[in-house]
Formats: C-alpha cells, sequence, structure tokens
C-alpha cells in the first residue's frame, strides 16, 4: 500500500467561541501576534505506538522563527467531536460496491462522539444522502452502489467545494472521507496547477477540513487509462497531503481488494488529533502563511495543513 501523507469560520471559528469559555485557547494571544490555527495529527514514525505530545513539546516555525504555542488540546473527552462525510465518486465502476460492507463496518464503529454524513459526488455537485447523524446505523444504511454512468462527475473538487460550502460552521472537528478516481474531466488532468483542484484545498484549508482519500477507478475509458489513473491519483494525494490527511491507493493496478487498512490508518489519525493555537507573526493583512509544526519526540511525526490563514494584526 503507497500513502501520501479553511473557511475559518468553520470548525476553527466556532471551535475557538466554543472553546474560549473553558480556558482550551490561551488568552490575551493577540498581544502577541496574530492567532491562528490548525488540527494537527500525531502518527509514529516507525511503529503503531504513537507517542504521547504535550505542549511544551511542540513546535511552531515561520522559516527561522519560532512562534508562541499558547494552546495544545487533545481531541479527547469532552473536546472529542467530530463530523465526518463520506463522499463518494457516483462516477465510480461496479468495483466500489464490494467495498461498501467495510465502510459500513467503518461507521459502526465509531463512538458517539462521532457524526457521520453521506455525500455523493455528481454533475460537480455533492448532493447529500445523509444528513449529519450520531446513528451510525441510519449513516450504513444510506450507503448504496454509485450510479456508474462515465462523466457523471465531471470534477471531483467542484463537489467537494460544493459540500464544503454548504456544511454548517460548527466546534467540532470536520473532516472528509472522498472515495474517487480523482480525475478532473472538466479540467483535463495534465498537470498538479488544476486550479479546481488548488480551489477546493484552499476552501478545504480556511474551513479547517481535513480530506483523506482513498482512490477507485472510474467507469467508461478513463477508468482503464493509465495516464489519467496516474494524474488522477497524483491530485488525490496533494489534496490529502496539503490538508493535512492521508492518500491511499495500491498504484495503477486497479482497484483495492479491501478498504479495511485504509480506514483503519485513517482511524488512528482521528484518534491522536490535537487542537493547537499559537501566535503567528504579524501581519499588515489577512492571508496564507507557511508554517512547519514539528517536535523532538522520538517517533513521532506531525501531519497538518500546509498553509493557515492568519487574520491581519489588530491594530
Amino acid at each position: 500500500m503507497e500513502r501520501s501523507g479553511g473557511l475559518i469560520k468553520g470548525i476553527f471559528g466556532c471551535a475557538l467561541c466554543a472553546v474560549i469559555a473553558g480556558g482550551v485557547w490561551a488568552q490575551n494571544a493577540a498581544a502577541q501576534g496574530s492567532p491562528a490555527h490548525l488540527l494537527v495529527t500525531v502518527e509514529a514514525r516507525h511503529s503503531s505506538d504513537v507517542p504521547e505530545i504535550g505542549q511544551s513539546d511542540v513546535m511552531v516555525l515561520e522559516g527561522h522563527d519560532r512562534d508562541e504555542v499558547t494552546s495544545w488540546v487533545p481531541a479527547q473527552g469532552d473536546n472529542a467531536a467530530l463530523e465526518l462525510y463520506i463522499l463518494l465518486d457516483d462516477g465510480s465502476n461496479d468495483s466500489l460496491g464490494r467495498q461498501l460492507e467495510d465502510l459500513r463496518q467503518f461507521i459502526n464503529a465509531q463512538p458517539p462522539s462521532v457524526k457521520i454524513g453521506i455525500a455523493y459526488m455528481r454533475n460537480g455537485a455533492a448532493p447529500v444522502q445523509q444528513d449529519l447523524t450520531s446513528d451510525h446505523a441510519l449513516a450504513a444504511k444510506a450507503l448504496r452502489l454509485p450510479l456508474g454512468v462515465p462523466g457523471i462527475n465531471g470534477s471531483p473538487y467542484f463537489s467537494l467545494s460544493d459540500l464544503l460550502e454548504h456544511w454548517p460552521g460548527s466546534a467540532a472537528r470536520r473532516e472528509v472521507l472522498m472515495v474517487s478516481d480523482g480525475v478532473d474531466r472538466y479540467y483535463g488532468s495534465r498537470d498538479l496547477e488544476d486550479p479546481y483542484l488548488s480551489k477546493a484545498i484552499e476552501n478545504a484549508q480556511r474551513a479547517g477540513v481535513i480530506v483523506y482519500a482513498i482512490y477507485t477507478p472510474g467507469e467508461g475509458h478513463v477508468g482503464h487509462s493509465y495516464w489519467q489513473s496516474y494524474w488522477g491519483q497524483l491530485y488525490l494525494s496533494r489534496l490529502a497531503d496539503d490538508t493535512g490527511g492521508e492518500g491511499y491507493y495500491i498504484g495503477l493496478s486497479g482497484s483495492p481488494v479491501s478498504f479495511s487498512p485504509y480506514l483503519d490508518d485513517m482511524e488512528r489519525h482521528l484518534n491522536h488529533q490535537y487542537f493547537l493555537a499559537f501566535n503567528a507573526k504579524p501581519q499588515k493583512k489577512n492571508g496564507w502563511q507557511q508554517v512547519k509544526v514539528t517536535t523532538e519526540v522520538p517517533n513521532a511525526e506531525m501531519v497538518y495543513p500546509h498553509q493557515v490563514y492568519v487574520p491581519a494584526a489588530a491594530r
């Protein structure tokens, strides 16, 4: 198996409002710089034993400058709430049908703190089959076979952006499991600067939404085109990596035998996430800043979005 490892008004805007009263985020952060927030996943480099990370272990760097970490809160206990959309491509071939039972088992195994919604990518939109619910049996029941019509979904990145646009803000973590061939038929997959892919990534980063992506072949000629599969997998990998998630695929040989190993890995990620708050270098205007989140704790690796939206410094 190969792996690749926002609307600020979304998760972090709402989460910030929800947790300040409880003292989760540090007070008077603006006095030190511009307050910024990320959802960070900790994973083990060489084993399945993920190290425990404390706030003093976390470093945030902007270039050679180190930012002040004001809060590092495990997404557990009172902060464990998660909203997870499973977004399936209606243009997938019938091999996706063999994976639905794995998805149902994954859904039913989630704790009560997780709300799950089901949506399908179709015609550049993401019509919701099941709204977010803590009734996991109801969510699992909403899974269905894809329509399997070649080209029914011109660009999966339109659909992801549509889902993000219509997703109300929440104090919970917000994450997406996206299952698609990743091929942008609208733009014509040919380079990593696909504007619709880039826009979907920016929308997810601004919303604080982490995206996990599983490659599954599409219906029709594209489903067995080496060239299209190559670019589709690259696009999904970039989407996941840039938003702080993981991309899963088995190379260009076709559909995976089982989603279970991917879903197990995703589960480990969900169980080792932290809300990070820090003071970024003040800027004159709102905008994106590149940051590096790291630690010296042995065997620990930080996974996070590649950039963070930072509001302008208060005057």
